[in-house]
């Protein structure tokens, strides 16, 4: 299930409630953290395809241990790091020739991009 620390208050007998009388509760999800063997393997698929769908994302995710939405949502956000570093790249040859890259659409993108980038653990 969907992993979040739980805000926590006491009430006046000092027992505990899942809210703050204050306010309202805000809910943090918990990050998923890889383990080392689980990103080796998933960049390996990574550099065989950027787009994994259907079966094959269950069947990883069910020999990685993990669920098929961290599957797919790792996904998500390894393209647009590979999106980000493809720009940089290409800026840095372009430098190299003395041609000055104007601002352009796809930068801007990338940066949109950066603020959609989803990490949920269900």
């Amino acid at each position: 299930g969907l992993e979040l620390s739980h805000c926590v208050g006491a009430n006046a007998l000092g027992t505990t409630v899942p809210w703050r009388s204050g306010g309202p509760c805000k809910m943090k999800r918990v990050r998923t953290v890889f383990k080392p063997e689980q990103l080796e393997r998933l960049e390996q698929e990574f550099l065989k395809q950027q787009y994994m769908v259907g079966t094959e994302r269950v069947d990883l995710a069910a020999t990685l241990h993990l669920t098929e939405t961290q599957v797919k949502v790792w996904f998500q956000n390894r393209r647009i790091k590979w999106r980000k570093q493809s720009m940089e790249q290409k800026a840095a040859k372009l430098s190299q020739f003395g041609v000055i890259q104007p601002a352009t659409a796809d930068s801007t993108d990338i940066k949109d991009h950066e603020e959609d980038t989803v990490d949920v653990e269900l």
